[in-house]
């Protein structure tokens, strides 16, 4: 890649997915603006953490105002921050509902919000959600109505927005994973949920960390929902 010092901002970054996403873009030469509700400071200079709840707009007036402001721009926003409650329908809470729609979507709306304004004057930008490919597949087993939702509302906003800024510049992707090897998914887990992929594995974080890159690339494509599930998404098994 050759960037020259763009930047990214990427939520949900102090493990998994996200830890890893700061690493690759470091990588790439970006410099990171790099957010989750607990994260540490980091000794990289190009890193700049900040904690905070994204589902509050402080939060992500305080990424603008303490990263992309001193940096001076935004280039990519990958929305990574997210939760996934497994629970019969019946059995969900209204705490349940209030998080998964604070996380999930407030989150979301609020961070892309001031990057599209951002990304608009700049003329380019690039957004990119985390979802899940259950919301095209649902899986006899794993109950998710609350992943569906709004992981699925995630889906939807990713090709409204494609289209509504595509001619300002601005892509709008999405990656939906089938089940990675996270610490969300303890190893106990993993055979069962190994089972569940027709290539019979698990993905690894690298594989989602490859799909964002791509798309990071790929510059005539936007409004796509890039499936990394192991084929999953293609239909029963």
């Amino acid at each position: 890649m050759s960037n020259q010092q763009k930047i990214v901002v990427i939520t949900g970054a102090s493990q998994g997915i996200g830890e890893a996403l700061v690493k690759a873009y470091r990588d790439a030469n970006f410099r990171v603006v790099a957010n989750s509700r607990t994260i540490s400071e980091s000794n990289d200079p190009h890193v700049l953490t900040v904690a905070g709840d994204i589902a509050n707009p402080k939060t992500a007036d305080r990424i603008f105002s303490e990263g992309v402001d001193r940096f001076g721009r935004i280039d990519t926003l990958v929305n990574n921050a997210g939760i996934f409650t497994a629970k019969p329908f019946t059995q969900f809470t209204a705490e349940d509902w209030a998080s998964n729609i604070a996380t999930n979507l407030a989150g979301f709306f609020h961070i892309s919000q001031r990057a599209v304004k951002k990304m608009e004057a700049q003329g380019s930008g690039h957004i990119v959600q985390i979802t899940t490919s259950i919301v095209d597949q649902p899986i006899n087993g794993v109950p998710s109505v609350l992943a569906s939702l709004t992981k699925g509302g995630l889906n939807a906003a990713t090709k409204s927005l494609a289209i509504e800024y595509a001619k300002r510049g601005i892509r709008v992707n999405a990656v939906a994973p089938g089940f990675i090897k996270t610490p969300l998914n303890p190893p106990e887990t993993h055979e069962m949920l190994a089972g569940m992929e027709p290539v019979g594995r698990m993905g690894e974080i690298r594989d989602i960390v490859e799909a964002v890159l791509f798309l990071e690339n790929a510059s005539f494509v936007t409004g796509e929902i890039l499936h990394v599930d192991g084929g999953q998404a293609a239909g029963h098994w």
